[in-house]
């Protein structure tokens, strides 16, 4: 059992730099994809839907993401710009909750980042009509073949319009540290506002 009025391990800081922390340590000690999170969204009649994807940036701007505008996810952000965020660092014992309004990254950002991919992952991309009906996987196949084709090695590959990314403003950052007999340690960052000075509490787990 803990210590009486033992004080909480998750520091009252600015939550950008905790996450940097914690991030940067989740890289040396996660398998796979320390940078993949949990993306909540919802129609604008409230039905939620959640995903996997994964943080291409961040810094005190936000936090990045890239998809197809017009797969399922694309079209409920255009109806409802806010979204959650979830990183859920197993090996760490930890997880951070994110959530804010989204705006979509301007198309200079959206070049860059799809021309720093791979190749493959572009033509990949550029096949893909995301989340809508596929007959055939063969059609799929089909579609990557004939990029292939039309875009040989050694040749850029177009961005499609629908293919960009979003950055999540955060107004509320909650740090999770996983604690014997479900002592939890948790701490929540709020904010009223883009800029706006950060206030935190402590929460029962």
């Amino acid at each position: 059992m803990p210590v009486e009025n033992e004080q909480s391990v998750i520091p009252a800081s600015d939550p950008f730099a905790l996450f940097d922390a914690w991030f940067a340590e989740a890289k040396q000690s996660e398998p796979n994809d320390p940078n993949a999170m949990a993306l909540a969204t919802a129609t604008p009649e409230g039905a939620p839907s959640v995903r996997m994807v994964l943080l291409k940036g961040h810094g005190p701007g936000g936090f990045v993401f890239y998809t197809n505008a017009l797969s399922r996810k694309g079209g409920e952000i255009h109806a409802n710009m806010q979204a959650a965020l979830l990183f859920h660092w197993k090996s760490l014992r930890r997880q951070i909750r994110i959530e804010g309004p989204l705006t979509q990254v301007t198309d200079a950002e959206a070049d860059a980042y799809f021309h720093s991919r791979g190749r493959s992952s572009q033509i990949a991309s550029a096949a893909s009509d995301q989340s809508r009906p596929l007959p055939h996987r063969a059609d799929y196949f089909e579609r990557v073949a004939t990029l292939e084709e039309r875009y040989p090695e050694g040749t850029e590959i177009p961005r499609p319009q629908e293919w960009t990314g979003f950055r999540l403003t955060p107004l509320a950052i909650e740090f999770w540290i996983d604690r014997p007999a479900r002592m939890h340690d948790r701490r929540r960052f709020t904010r009223s506002g883009e800029g706006e000075a950060w206030s935190d509490t402590l929460l029962f787990p």
